[in-house]
């Protein structure tokens, strides 16, 4: 059973919503448990590469999604903008208090980059290592939302087959620009990154680089114009985890280059597309549940909020210290617990009334004359 492009687009996608928390939670987990070692394992060294891939897919199909009929560019940027800069604004204010009050230098480049939003696109370790470090996805995300319009307004022109024909060309250039990195890209080579023979500008260009990133992105639109289409294969959702599960075993055993890449879009969009299909055939999904809806409706202000709790975290609780698995574990629950909270606060008291109030224009937002007895009335999707 298929659904027509207009009973399906703007349908709510809760599973979508549920999916985004358990995805800022590996990336929670990556940054807890490899980069700052409350626990030490391995399982997670691969865990903030597969999340960020899988925010870069979804991020292209939830705009694809939501797209609405008479949309301008100028609409489509204000809502974007008006959704990551208030979060974006106020963590950066923090990290520099933070930054102040424990005597870390400043840089220039470093500083105004983070603020504008402009570090992925330069190829120094220092700049989208300062402030709060995990915005770097958001200038990759800035540059995905200002081409969208254009990119949409290509795509929708393609038939299923030549939606097929892109999708297939941008999952070769995930797995090529590595290769591309490795021949074609020099530097210093950095002694602490895999076996000590790659270079930022390397690990640069792969995985902080937009245009690059913008491949996960693009499919995540491809695969979105597939489902309205009605031209995506039902896959069933438990198949689609069992291939995003196998596919993170894959990318935490393959090069590091092709690991951190966004080769991971291969198994992480059967993942998104099979979660939107079972919202809309209204089959069961464990990723529907209420609370895990509303963890989601967070996860991007527990994004923005949570490397600044573990890495502060870290720096008054442990500092070099040794730690028992067991006192590691609750230090992991207590950075969890924290970052939960604040991302309730950003949520709540920033990011919700900044969307409410900006969002949209007050001319878009002044009521509209009724339509005419014989003009079909269109539901609006959020």
């Amino acid at each position: 059973m298929t659904s027509s492009p207009e009973q399906t687009r703007g349908a709510r996608l809760p599973s979508l919503t549920g999916l985004r928390f358990l995805a800022a939670l590996l990336v929670f987990a990556f940054h807890t448990t490899w980069q700052t070692r409350f626990v030490d394992t391995p399982v997670f060294e691969s865990a903030g590469f597969y999340g960020v891939t899988f925010f870069f897919v979804l991020s292209g199909f939830v705009l694809t999604w939501s797209a609405r009929p008479g949309d301008t560019a100028p609409k489509v940027w204000r809502r974007r903008v008006v959704k990551i800069f208030p979060n974006h604004l106020v963590t950066f204010a923090v990290a520099g208090v933070l930054m102040l009050a424990t005597a870390q230098a400043f840089t220039t480049t470093g500083t105004l980059a983070n603020l504008f939003l402009l570090q992925a696109w330069i190829p120094d370790l220092t700049v989208p290592n300062t402030m709060n470090s995990v915005s770097w996805s958001l200038s990759c995300e800035l540059f995905f939302y200002l081409t969208f319009p254009w990119i949409l307004r290509l795509l929708n022109r393609f038939s299923a087959r030549a939606l097929w024909i892109t999708a297939g060309a941008l999952v070769a250039v995930t797995l090529l620009v590595p290769l591309v990195s490795v021949y074609l890209i020099g530097g210093q080579p950095l002694p602490f990154i895999s076996d000590g023979t790659l270079s930022f500008e390397q690990i640069w260009f792969v995985y902080f680089f937009p245009p690059v990133r913008a491949a996960e992105f693009v499919l995540g639109v491809v695969a979105a114009r597939l489902v309205l289409e009605g031209a995506w294969p039902r896959l069933g959702l438990a198949p689609a985890l069992l291939v995003a599960v196998g596919g993170y075993v894959v990318q935490a055993n393959v090069p590091y280059l092709w690991g951190i890449a966004g080769t991971a879009a291969i198994w992480l969009t059967p993942l998104v597309v099979a979660a939107a299909q079972a919202d809309l055939q209204l089959t069961r999904s464990p990723f529907r549940g209420r609370a895990l809806v509303r963890l989601g409706e967070w996860s991007f202000a527990f994004y923005m909020v949570h490397g600044l709790t573990v890495t502060y975290l870290h720096r008054y609780l442990v500092d070099g210290r040794d730690l028992t698995p067991l006192a590691g574990a609750g230090l992991l629950v207590l950075a969890l617990a924290v970052a939960l909270v604040l991302a309730w606060a950003l949520f709540t008291f920033v990011e919700t009334p900044a969307v409410r109030r900006f969002g949209v224009s007050r001319r878009d937002r002044a009521p509209r004359p009724p339509a005419p007895a014989s003009q079909p009335l269109q539901e609006a999707a959020e």
